[in-house]
């Protein structure tokens, strides 16, 4: 495997060094991803912009370990995780990654608790425990007594909280999210946002989102835009929008 790149920092949750990617589109070569070198530190929240072609879906899906580089390397916790097999990026992404998805991603005819049990389910943590660790994560996400509920019974904003409630339970560091609001509307839209904020602040969870909306970025700490396969802005957000306290009542059922 390739060493670490030299200027990754022991913060780095996700060190990326000349990662480049190039399909081979009916014979003439698309290079998706140009060199791109950059940290993203633990406990990070990184807002990942850019137009329709510009990379940046291609880079989550290489920081996901849902494909391979052409060439580069790419260190997530530690592990050098580029030339990984199918078998040993799945097991990583299990362990390191949660996801939230645009369309929430639920089983229809499954509880919200068995929804949220699924990462574990595929870890072969047994069912008692996965019970307990799935409702603790609803409870964080509020939606504890939701739990025997299915997606058909909640709304969107309930059914992304589901989705991120399952992207906590393996306590992976890191949550990826794509577009997360997208079928959201305004009010929803930042209620979301503002769950992933404090997962962020509160319990440390490093978080990259892909999205289209500058209102949405703003929640960010940081701003990373792609264009052409390379990276074309990556900045500090000092103008981050600042996140509503919670409720007393809110607060006390969330410590509970």
């Amino acid at each position: 495997m390739p060493s670490a790149p030299e200027t990754a920092s022991t913060t780095a949750l996700i060190a990326v060094a000349d990662l480049r990617k190039t399909y081979d589109m009916g014979g003439e070569q698309v290079h998706a991803l140009a060199g791109v070198t950059l940290e993203i530190t633990r406990g990070d929240f990184v807002a990942v912009m850019g137009p329709s072609g510009s990379g940046k879906s291609t880079f989550m899906n290489l920081v996901g370990c849902l494909d391979r580089p052409t060439s580069g390397s790419y260190l997530l916790d530690g592990i050098d995780v580029s030339s990984l097999n199918r078998d040993a990026r799945a097991e990583a992404r299990n362990k390191k990654i949660g996801f939230v998805f645009q369309g929430f991603n639920l089983l229809t005819r499954t509880s919200a608790r068995e929804n949220v049990e699924l990462p574990l389910a595929y870890a072969g943590v047994k069912a008692r425990e996965r019970a307990l660790r799935a409702t603790k994560a609803l409870d964080h996400v509020g939606l504890a007594s939701r739990a025997g509920h299915h997606p058909n019974q909640m709304s969107g904003g309930q059914q992304q909280r589901v989705a991120i409630a399952r992207a906590l339970v393996t306590n992976a560091p890191l949550i990826l999210a794509d577009e997360p609001t997208g079928n959201l509307d305004s009010k929803t839209s930042e209620e979301v946002m503002e769950l992933l904020c404090r997962l962020n602040q509160e319990r440390g969870v490093t978080i990259v989102l892909v999205t289209h909306e500058p209102d949405i970025a703003d929640f960010a700490c940081r701003l990373i835009s792609f264009r052409d396969g390379k990276v074309e802005v990556d900045r500090r957000n000092e103008k981050r929008r600042a996140v509503r306290p919670l409720p007393i009542a809110a607060a006390a059922g969330a410590s509970s």
